[in-house]
């Protein structure tokens, strides 16, 4: 079982941004930027590709529903996409605010409190 699934299933807590039965959208806990989210499916799937064909399209389409909700919740000039799934095997999009390109490499990290991570999850959550 993977650290998503755990937190998808509450487990461990997280600060939700939305969810619908296929899907959960969560700040990242070590994020570039402020905002930053991740999206994951429910159904736990070691791959992107590995997805079938219309849980794929849906994870793009909720993705997309949170990236509008970010650009408004969030200052930046765009929200940036990233899979690479390295990390942690269960497919996870990061959603992140940028400003520069530096924005998008992991290894510029945020830090922000408990509070101000709720804040930001509440404040792109009231944007969708």
């Amino acid at each position: 079982m993977s650290v998503f699934t755990k937190i998808i299933s509450g487990e461990i807590p997280s600060f939700k941004v939305a969810e619908d039965d296929n899907f959960y959208a969560f700040l990242d806990i070590n994020p570039n930027a402020k905002g930053h989210t991740l999206v994951v499916p429910k159904k736990e799937v070691d791959k992107l590709f590995d997805l079938d064909e219309e849980t794929y399209t849906k994870l793009f389409a909720f993705s997309r529903k949170v990236a509008k909700a970010i650009e408004k919740a969030i200052p930046c000039k765009r929200v940036g996409l990233s899979v690479i799934g390295l990390e942690v095997p269960h497919v996870h999009v990061h959603l992140i605010p940028l400003n520069e390109m530096a924005d998008i490499q992991f290894n510029k990290k945020e830090k922000f409190t408990n509070q101000e991570m709720q804040e930001i999850a509440n404040l792109i959550a009231s944007k969708l």
